[in-house]
């Protein structure tokens, strides 16, 4: 049954008129008028009088209107109910590795926060390794991390790519230039911590070009990605450092960029997720944000 025509019904009976019940519907009184004769055809039976100054039920109209008003009003709960299921609330809980983690991911989470008021989101920073530890162990729902670390109880998924450059103080001899190998040898290079993302595909780099971080001066191991970028600021070596996370200081001119010759590392960045894990409607947003705003 058309719940229109039972709308047009129940205000005809409660205004006692069809002007006044089209005034009410926001449409015109020949339309109301219409909606009632094809109830009163669908059921076979009439359901006003019209005969007198104002409209008023017949016996089985006021048996309608009664039912009528019951269906209304669970059509009513059935809209709430599915606009209530549309909004995103509660906790979404993820954990991202550094680089990912001190960039892109805060943005992306601000954004989502702002656009879903009833939803809190809290975000894990750590290494690579932790992090996918984490979503093994169900304490946060997604990861967003710099490699893909073997793991039984996770799977990983290529997320977006990100650039892998050399960055230096800003007054360096590298600043800006092209580098050899060779050039690189007579530098302090400082590493972040092994499970690092950047530290896994500077690696992979080095070996496709002949060549290990043992070649290099590498005494200063100086944890993650933000003890690296405060020592390189300070002058004391340089480091390799996906780009994302220093976009920021290479703006503000206290960090500067520069290239190897024959080096051109680059890595996915993964999501990381459990995957007899069904994800949260918070968690689906995020990935659709994700998927707009890093789309390349």
């Amino acid at each position: 049954m058309d719940t229109r025509q039972l709308a047009a019904f129940v205000a005809v009976v409660e205004k006692k008129s069809f002007s006044q019940a089209a005034e009410r519907l926001g449409v015109t009184q020949p339309a109301v008028s219409l909606q009632i004769q094809a109830l009163e055809k669908r059921l076979g039976v009439q359901l006003v009088d019209r005969s007198g100054r104002r409209v008023e039920p017949t016996e089985a109209g006021q048996r309608l209107y009664r039912n009528a008003q019951r269906v209304l009003a669970a059509e009513e709960q059935l809209y709430d109910e599915l606009a209530e299921t549309e909004r995103i609330t509660g906790r979404l809980e993820l954990g991202a590795s550094t680089g990912p983690g001190g960039s892109v991911v805060p943005v992306l989470l601000g954004e989502l926060a702002r656009t879903n008021p009833e939803l809190s989101v809290a975000l894990t920073v750590a290494d690579t390794h932790r992090i996918v530890e984490l979503v093994a162990d169900r304490a946060v729902e997604l990861g967003i991390v710099g490699f893909a670390r073997r793991h039984r109880s996770v799977v990983f998924e290529p997320l977006f790519r990100d650039q892998v450059v050399l960055a230096c103080p800003p007054d360096h001899r590298f600043a800006g230039k092209t580098i050899s190998l060779d050039d690189l040898r007579g530098e302090s290079l400082i590493f972040m911590q092994d499970g690092a993302g950047v530290r896994e595909a500077i690696e992979d780099a080095l070996r496709s070009a002949g060549v290990r971080t043992r070649d290099f001066d590498t005494r200063l191991e100086l944890g993650l990605q933000e003890s690296v970028r405060t020592a390189v600021e300070a002058g004391y070596g340089v480091t390799f450092s996906s780009r994302s996370a220093i976009e920021a200081a290479l703006a503000a001119g206290t960090l500067a960029e520069a290239h190897v010759e024959g080096l051109e590392p680059a890595r996915d960045i993964f999501l990381a997720r459990s995957p007899g894990r069904a994800l949260t409607r918070a968690a689906q947003a995020f990935l659709d944000l994700a998927g707009e705003r890093l789309a390349s």
